[in-house]
């Protein structure tokens, strides 16, 4: 057990070095090109009217780009909304919920919608299956359940789930996914999902204060079915308002423009390159990298110890006691390697990789390089 806590200098050779050091799952690497491409237009883009001609085309071609990417069904279609994720959980339970919903809970952020609809008053009790951090579950299809609620990709843990409705159940039921950390790197069906949302400061290599989703015309109906009701809800969370400015190319309050900007220029990026199975295959690719480096020494280990429930965008390696994750981080951060901590809140010996799509493979062999080359020195 290393009993000395200070952190020593060590500096990794720069031919050693990733060609970018940005490692976090959120807010994660934007695309240097995508910042180039913004500078290039913002005299005509930044600072104009979202309900005005540029801000709204480029709002259709974020739309656009992300039903190409998504292979999106007929009838299906991208909504979007002010906020990130957690204000989308709080729409979904006034917009999208009858009565009762069940969610799997897996870690910290797959959790917490649950959490959320458990306090509506207006709801009933929701059923929730909790697993231990590092494993998953499934939906279990129950009579009266009208939303299932799953998570793509539990970005505290690193563990994926595939996507697939509960057979046996109620047929007017959804199925609502968080696809924050997965959305744009993992593979799916939307034909399986009834609302694929997620916020694009993660995978799509963007900034936050927006929700996106991909809603099939059941949860259009659904939407538009409950804000004919008698159910109060609050305006800025009415998911009605959000569609009927999402068809117009708008949000109903005024976006953050650069968030729109460069989710645009990562999708667009990803389908000029092949689509969702290019970006799939770079995360694949990243992750074989990553695990295998960890299996390979006798320090680290995946924290997901089946290899079916790891995540090809989001990776947590544990260490054993004689290292320090938390040193690492540091010294890494030293070398201009940032945000590769563990999730606080799981309080393990381990760091958390993000292996998003504008994330180079080379970059993740080279991080697994300068991690030896400071656990030698150690």
């Amino acid at each position: 057990m290393t009993t000395n806590t200070e952190t020593p200098q060590i500096t990794i050779p720069a031919d050693l070095l990733p060609a970018d050091g940005r490692f976090g799952a959120g807010p994660s690497r934007v695309r240097p090109e995508g910042i180039a491409a913004l500078a290039a237009e913002a005299p005509e883009y930044m600072g104009t009217s979202h309900r005005q001609a540029p801000v709204k085309f480029m709002v259709s071609r974020l739309r656009n780009a992300l039903a190409e990417m998504f292979v999106l069904p007929d009838g299906y279609e991208i909504m979007l909304g002010n906020g990130g994720t957690t204000i989308f959980w709080d729409a979904a339970l006034f917009g999208l919920i009858n009565n009762k919903s069940q969610h799997l809970d897996f870690g910290e952020f797959s959790g917490k919608f649950g959490k959320a609809v458990a306090g509506a008053p207006h709801l009933d009790d929701p059923e929730i299956i909790a697993v231990e951090p590092g494993t998953r579950t499934e939906a279990v299809a129950r009579p009266g359940i009208d939303v299932y609620a799953l998570t793509h990709n539990e970005t505290t843990t690193g563990v994926s789930m595939p996507l697939v409705r509960p057979e046996g159940a109620d047929a007017d039921a959804l199925v609502l996914v968080d696809a924050t950390s997965g959305a744009g790197g993992l593979r799916f069906s939307a034909a399986e999902t009834d609302c694929y949302y997620f916020a694009p400061q993660k995978v799509l290599g963007s900034d936050g204060g927006l929700w996106l989703a991909a809603i099939s015309p059941a949860c259009a109906d659904r939407i538009e079915s409950i804000a004919a009701s008698d159910r109060w809800i609050p305006p800025s969370l009415n998911l009605k308002t959000a569609l009927d400015n999402s068809r117009k190319d708008q949000t109903n309050n005024t976006p953050a423009l650069t968030t729109i900007f460069l989710a645009v220029e990562l999708v667009e990026w990803i389908n000029h390159n092949g689509g969702l199975e290019f970006a799939a295959k770079r995360c694949d690719e990243s992750a074989a990298t990553m695990y295998g480096w960890a299996e390979s020494r006798d320090f680290a280990s995946p924290f997901v110890a089946n290899p079916e429930h790891r995540s090809s965008t989001v990776a947590t390696i544990d260490f054993d006691d004689s290292i320090s994750a938390d040193m690492l981080a540091d010294i890494l951060r030293a070398n201009n390697i940032v945000d590769t901590n563990g999730y606080r809140k799981l309080g393990r010996n381990q760091l958390r990789i993000a292996m998003f799509p504008a994330t180079p493979p080379s970059d993740i062999e080279a991080l697994t390089n300068c991690l030896d080359y400071i656990i030698e020195r150690l």
